[in-house]
């Protein structure tokens, strides 16, 4: 299967979520991604625009009775960008949780801009 889009992270704000699951739970996660990176359209099921949040995008994961969500952006057309991760425990996506996404895609933009600059 040829990759549609590549996937990378910023800092370790998506591996310290990562790394806190249970195996299985990895797994999952990294057959979503795997999907993110190889279907020519991406099944809403998995992946959808956060509604009010220019540019904000967030990977949908369902594990047995869990929902997870990695919050992630796209960079130079087909570059995902992931950021931070968490397991949704209600029906409404935590402000805290969108906030702390906002402040980590500003601050890649920031890193990046200023390594362009150099």
């Amino acid at each position: 299967m040829d990759k549609k889009r590549q996937l990378i992270y910023f800092k370790n704000y998506y591996l310290d979520f990562f790394n806190s699951q249970e195996e299985k739970t990895k797994d999952k996660i990294d057959y979503v991604l795997f999907l993110v990176t190889v279907a020519d359209r991406i099944p809403k099921k998995f992946f959808e625009q956060m509604t009010g949040y220019d540019g904000l995008y967030a990977i949908r994961i369902e594990f047995e009775s869990n929902i997870f969500r990695i919050f992630c952006c796209f960079d130079k057309g087909n570059l995902v960008v992931l950021f931070n991760g968490f397991q949704k425990k209600s029906q409404k996506t935590p402000k805290r949780e969108i906030d702390k996404a906002l402040k980590v895609m500003h601050e890649y933009f920031d890193y990046k801009m200023k390594g362009d600059e150099k």
